[in-house]
């Protein structure tokens, strides 16, 4: 009879049910309070089961500076992991399609259920409280067969781990940090009236998770309806914060739904709002949906059938922008902590169309931050924008040209060479953004699929346990890095989670800058990758980098505290 096997591996392992993960030989994690540090119990399911899973098993975990979160790490499935461009590149796991892990769903009562002769894993998260005493804690991750499961010859398993908690505070998170949050696809998904009581609910579960848990600190606000990802000529249901009343053409507004929506990002931790579009995407061409009441009658007064360079927007802005600033202002977020768009991804070809939706605006948004993601460093050259944020595979122009301050932001798009977070790729892939954040100074890192639930352009509501692609629209892993779980709960994923270590990454090298200087951290990176330079296209790709410049730079804070 085989009997079921447990073993550790890091955090930066994928666990596939035919493929035997790397042991973490190690059985070190290093991490500093107000900070999380994972690793994986990872499960070989015996064979003495018979027809069911009936054999299940106690896990707990003793010794830990706070109490352990487990959960089980689901498989997902993925019919398009990457696109055929992608296959010349080697730093995938796999091209196919099938199951992938992703999904975490909080572990029941500890109570684990191995499968037969397959690999299965389990994630330890360990927050480290701020009250943690710094120190080496010898953490005990203990496995007990259930009755039924010892009665059968299992046997369970004691696995050690050593916790270091560092004595140095970590820098607060200085990466402005938005990973685009899709209201409309929370009321779509759990059926639920836009801004309902249900609705305001699910929006501060979610929204608390990722400010909270996610390092976002600067949030999507769809003061109207964000015009992203919408086919031509239709619409996105209607989520809008902003309320609009037109009496013989004067404009005034509503904002107590704003002023609730901003409370619940102060109390999530999110100090910056990123306020939608203001003209559609790709090019500008049009005018966002505007939703009033118009003399008595609701409807759309602004959309695709208006030009961007319409007078009568012109006109609504002029009431509606100094309006929204000075509401903002009295909300707290001054113009330092808010962010305003022109249009998503213009190309050169959309120059002129967005230089006009951009004259409509930007005299009344003097001394506001606008940002929009693009790839043409002529953009920038030209004066159109002043804070780019640029594709990660088109950046080295920007890098070149000392562009100050800039943004980086990966998509669909971004699948050859340059990292990113696609189920197919290695975790390690995903968490090397920190380190490459760190080295060129960027300012901020943008993603446009927190929990975009809707199939390409938006046409219908789709199931993310199911359809991971959008309706084979980007490859799976773009479009959303939390599930909508039971009762209006997030669910984080292993990439959301890869992802917040390497923000933890990114805290920790600017702490030591602070203490050994800059070259200093700069030669310790290089000298562990083995490399005169780390560029978005050129990286470690092991797990083993990441894994021993975390302890390198744990150990060299602690010798200068």
């Amino acid at each position: 009879m085989q009997k079921t096997e447990f073993f550790l591996a890091s955090s930066l392992e994928k666990v596939f049910p035919g493929t035997r993960p790397a042991p973490y030989e190690s059985a070190q994690l290093s991490a500093w309070r107000g900070t999380r540090a994972a690793v994986q119990l990872v499960s070989l399911g015996g064979d003495a089961q018979g027809g069911g899973l009936t054999h299940r098993f106690s896990v707990s975990v003793t010794g830990a500076p706070g109490e352990a979160e487990l959960f089980s790490v689901e498989l997902v499935p993925s019919d398009f992991p990457c696109w055929e461009s992608s296959r010349e590149d080697e730093n995938y796991l796999t091209r196919e399609p099938g199951l992938f892990p992703d999904l975490l769903r909080p572990l029941a009562d500890g109570s684990l259920v191995p499968v037969p002769r397959q690999y299965r894993a389990v994630w330890i998260s360990f927050f480290i409280p701020e009250t943690a005493a710094p120190g080496a804690y010898g953490v005990s991750i203990a496995v007990t067969p259930q009755a039924e499961a010892a009665a059968a010859g299992e046997e369970g398993a004691v696995l050690s781990l050593r916790l270091r908690v560092g004595s140095v505070p970590l820098v607060p998170q200085r990466l402005l940090h938005t990973e685009w949050f899709h209201a409309d696809c929370l009321a779509s998904y759990y059926g639920v009236r836009p801004l309902s009581e249900e609705h305001w609910r699910i929006l501060e579960k979610f929204i608390r998770e990722a400010g909270r848990r996610h390092g976002i600190n600067l949030l999507l606000t769809p003061v109207f309806t964000p015009p992203l990802d919408t086919a031509v000529g239709a619409e996105r249901p209607t989520v809008q914060l902003a309320g609009v009343r037109v009496r013989g053409g004067a404009y005034s507004f509503d904002f107590s739904a704003l002023r609730r929506w901003a409370g619940i990002c102060r109390a999530a931790g999110i100090d910056n709002l990123e306020i939608a579009h203001l003209f559609t995407q790709w090019g500008a061409k049009a005018t966002q949906k505007i939703v009033a009441d118009a003399d008595g009658v609701v409807k759309r007064i602004f959309g695709w059938d208006v030009p961007a360079d319409s007078p009568a927007y012109r006109r609504f802005l002029q009431a509606f922008l100094p309006a929204l600033l000075k509401e903002l202002d009295a909300l707290g977020y001054d113009r330092e902590h808010v962010f305003f768009h022109i249009s998503d991804e213009p190309g050169e070809a959309d120059l002129e169309s967005y230089l006009a939706a951009k004259r409509q605006a930007a005299d009344l948004l003097e001394g506001c931050h606008i940002i929009d993601a693009m790839s043409s460093l002529e953009f920038y050259r030209r004066g159109v924008v002043t804070e780019p944020v640029c594709a990660s595979d088109h950046i080295r122009p920007f890098l070149d040209a000392k562009v100050d301050p800039l943004w980086v932001y990966y998509c669909c798009a971004q699948g050859n060479a340059v990292p990113n977070r696609f189920f197919a790729m290695p975790s390690a892939r995903n968490r090397v953004m920190g380190v490459l954040l760190y080295l060129h100074r960027l300012r901020g890192f943008l993603q446009w699929g927190y929990n975009f639930y809707y199939s390409s352009y938006s046409r219908s509501l789709i199931d993310p346990f199911a359809v991971t692609h959008s309706g084979y629209a980007f490859p799976s892993g773009d479009a959303f890095l939390v599930y909508p779980g039971p009762g209006g709960e997030p669910l984080t994923s292993l990439r959301a989670e890869v992802q917040s270590e390497g923000l933890t990454d990114l805290r920790a090298l600017q702490t030591l800058e602070e203490r050994a200087g800059r070259e200093e951290v700069r030669r310790l990176v290089l000298g562990i990758a083995g490399m005169e330079e780390l560029t978005f296209t050129s990286y470690p790709t092991s797990s083993d980098f990441l894994l021993a410049l975390r302890e390198a730079v744990f150990d060299a804070l602690e010798r200068l505290a």
